[in-house]
């Protein structure tokens, strides 16, 4: 999974390697902190600092040796420690791991990779965001339909279509970088986390070194509401970018065709049938979405851990959250390809404008035969049964279904307005006198 779905960069926060080099600077920190403190003699932190160089220079090395040992010591922290005190090869290697238990090392570590990922995740959506509004700017006058319930409600233009999703991603924006702030949090208070073997002096000078805070209270490992908020931040920025893949999937229909998705030379559609441009991008992006959203369920599970810690949760941890990670940023890398790239169509646009044949001003004359003094009821009784009557003009197979022209010829309608003031009502203009400030309410 890790291997298809991502980027390199992302892909190397969370190999085997890079997490074992952060436990090694973790354990370095805590050794350093401990000479200041008057614990670990100098000479004896350059030593461990001398072996534990070799392993920091090769991170590959290390993991080789440590699951060497992990077959026999069946402890995947105990393994790492063995193999650096192999490095250290001296007795200043008993200084190695002072005070902590692996869940100090562990869940630190995790928390340098979860705002490692962040920091990816929030350049990606900045990005996008870029890309989304260059679109939203260049079609913002562009009109077309809106639709309720997948019916011709009123026009709107494509720019705001695309404005909305660029606020929509700011929100997004905002969840991520509160989450990354939520799990910038590491422990070392011990096996319980009571701090009774290091001060918590120690657990601050390390975390502050690592940019995180330490945890104001922990047990053995660090609380997990606090990972599952995150995961259920990339949860929630993919249903927004599944929201518009589908909305994306329906303007791509055949009888629609607003906006398609980039098809590249070269590109097949179908096994079978040569014709095809199918949106099948849109439709990845809807199903990993799904993917996010279980794998977020699988980090409310594991909130509830037995007392002051059991293991439960860190099987599931090792696959979803670099799972999550990995597939947002590939989402990411996907949408603002399909951004860049996107094929939009305003002559459809406009075709589709004139399916309705002048229907979406129906609440337009509403509201104009309301302020002339009819009732509501009597106004949604006339515009409604003229709009019934262009429906069943169109439905009878004529050309000259038009809901302005039916408006004009209902005397019931017509005395109520003066010469040219439907035709002022009834105009696409008229619906798309706000836009340049709506546009400015997003910051566009």
């Amino acid at each position: 999974m890790i291997a298809r779905y991502t980027r390199p960069e992302m892909r190397a926060i969370w190999t085997d390697a890079n997490k074992l080099s952060i436990w090694l600077r973790i354990e370095l920190l805590a050794s350093e902190a401990l000479v200041k403190d008057g614990v670990v003699p100098k000479a004896d932190f350059a030593r461990i600092k001398k072996g534990a160089d070799v392993w920091l220079n090769d991170p590959e090395g290390l993991f080789t040796r440590q699951k060497e040992l992990e077959k026999t010591l069946n402890h995947d922290v105990i393994a790492f420690t063995t193999a650096v005190a192999e490095k250290i090869n001296h007795k200043a290697s008993r200084w190695l791991h002072f005070g902590l238990t692996s869940s100090d090392v562990g869940d630190t570590a995790f928390a340098v990779q979860m705002t490692q990922s962040a920091d990816l995740l929030i350049r990606d959506l900045k990005n996008l965001r870029k890309s989304i509004a260059k679109k939203a700017r260049k079609y913002k006058m562009t009109p077309c339909i809106g639709r309720s319930h997948g019916i011709h409600g009123e026009p709107t233009t494509f720019g705001l279509k695309l404005a909305l999703m660029y606020d929509e991603f700011g929100r997004a924006l905002k969840r991520l970088e509160t989450s990354r702030q939520t799990v910038a949090v590491g422990k070392l208070s011990g096996a319980v986390g009571t701090s009774a073997h290091l001060p918590p002096k120690i657990e601050n000078f390390v975390c502050r070194s690592l940019g995180l805070k330490p945890a104001p209270l922990a047990t053995q490992v660090v609380q997990r509401d606090i990972h599952a908020e995150f995961m259920n931040t990339m949860a929630l920025v993919g249903a927004s970018i599944e929201r518009w893949a589908v909305e994306f999937r329906h303007l791509q229909r055949t009888e629609v065709l607003e906006a398609e998705e980039p098809f590249t030379k070269g590109q097949k559609g179908s096994s079978a049938m040569p014709h095809k441009r199918n949106p099948i991008t849109w439709e990845r992006l809807t199903g990993l979405a799904r993917v996010l959203r279980g794998n977020a369920i699988a980090s409310m599970e594991n909130v509830a851990l037995w007392h002051e810690r059991d293991i439960s949760h860190s099987s599931v941890e090792r696959v979803i959250f670099p799972d999550s990670c990995c597939l947002l940023n590939y989402m990411f890398s996907l949408f603002i390809r399909m951004m860049d790239g996107l094929n939009v169509y305003p002559e459809n646009m406009k075709k589709n404008l004139g399916l309705s044949l002048g229907m979406w001003n129906s609440q337009t004359v509403l509201l104009a035969l309301i302020r002339k003094g009819l009732t509501r009821e009597d106004a949604y009784a006339l515009v409604q049964r003229n709009a019934m009557e262009t429906w069943a003009v169109k439905h009878a197979g004529r050309d000259d279904a038009d809901f302005l022209e039916q408006l004009r010829s209902d005397p019931e309608v017509a005395r109520h307005f003066k010469a040219g003031e439907l035709e002022g009502l009834c105009s696409v203009d008229f619906h798309l006198k706000e836009v340049k400030n709506r546009f400015k309410q997003v910051g566009l």
